[in-house]
Parts: structure tokens; sequence; C-alpha cells
């Protein structure tokens, strides 16, 4: 079982390293720090390689806090996993974590239901999505639609109208709201 628990953590740290990239510039350090899962239940099926965390799933390493309801983590012949995160009937997937750059800054977000593959190294965040940058608690930038996700190996953001990742006419539209930079303060 301990072997399980590990490789458990090991792929759900895998998969929020994988939310992280959703702000470009994570804090670096958190892929230093120990990773903290907590489930109010959780299975392992050694013939299916599919894990399963339910009853409430908050990971924290360094600045980085995820929060879903369940966790399927499903592992692949060749090692590489695939995780998707669901929120409950009145809960959302959440998401916070610092960034370089600054002292007060922050990404955020939150979606019905998150995806990571770890051999594409996408993340995508399905159904009422918002993703929010912060300096501090001022919103410097904000993205929603029904799917918003991220390719970190090729540096490529997408958002559509709906949850298949596909535009859909008629079914509304992708808002992106981008704020003005402050001037700073001559001291």
């Amino acid at each position: 079982m301990k072997n399980a628990q590990y490789s458990i953590a090991r792929i759900i740290s895998l998969a929020f390293l994988g939310l992280a990239c959703v702000s470009a510039n994570a804090e670096k350090a958190d892929s230093n720090k120990e990773t903290i899962i907590e489930a109010g239940y959780g299975e392992s099926d050694g013939k299916t390689s599919v894990r399963r965390l339910s009853k409430g799933v908050s990971l924290v390493r360094g600045t980085l806090i995820v929060k879903a309801e369940n966790a399927v983590v499903t592992e692949a012949p060749n090692g590489d996993q695939f995780v998707v995160l669901t929120g409950g009937s009145s809960r959302k997937v959440t998401f916070r974590q610092k960034r370089d750059g600054g002292p007060d800054l922050w990404v955020d977000g939150e979606a019905d239901r998150a995806e990571y593959n770890q051999s594409t190294e996408i993340v995508k965040f399905i159904s009422k999505a918002k993703v929010r940058y912060l300096e501090g608690k001022r919103v410097t930038q904000e993205q929603e639609g029904e799917y918003l996700s991220y390719d970190s190996k090729n540096d490529i953001a997408v958002g559509t109208n709906s949850t298949s990742g596909q535009h859909v006419d008629g079914s509304g539209s992708l808002k992106i709201i981008l704020q003005p930079k402050q001037e700073k303060q001559a001291n």
C-alpha cells in the first residue's frame, strides 16, 4: 500500500504541475517542495492502472493549492498519466499559485472539470472555466469560457465557447479582460 500511496502522490503532483503551467511563470521553487495530498477516500486498481481519490481532494505543493471533489488517475502501459479532476454538485475544481516576477503575483482559476495529459503536457479547464492573473488582490487579466486549455510544450493557449473545445455558432463567446497597466509611482 505504501508504494501505491507514493505512486498516487507522484502522479497527482505531475498533474498539478501541469495545472500550474497555465500561469507560464509559476513559482519555480514549488517544484522542489513536498507534495501533500489529502482525500476522504482512495482506491487503486493494479490490474487497470486506475486510481481514484474522492470525498474532497486537496493538494498543496509550495504555493500551489488545488482542490477538487474527485480525482481519477489512469496510467498508460508506457507510464504516462492522464488525470481528470471534477468538482461536486456545488463545488468546482479550483487552483491558486504564486507567480515568479514579484512579491505578490498570483494565478488562480476554477472549472467544473480539469484534465491533464502528461504525454502531451496539455491542461484543460472544462465547463464554466475561469483563470485570473492577480497583482495582490487586483485582477490584471481574466479569461472565461466553456473551455480553456494550455499546451506547455508549444506555449499555446486555446479558449472556446463549448466544452468540446470547438467553436459552436450561437453558443456564446469566450471573454478576455485585460486591465490597463498601473503606472509606477515616483518616490
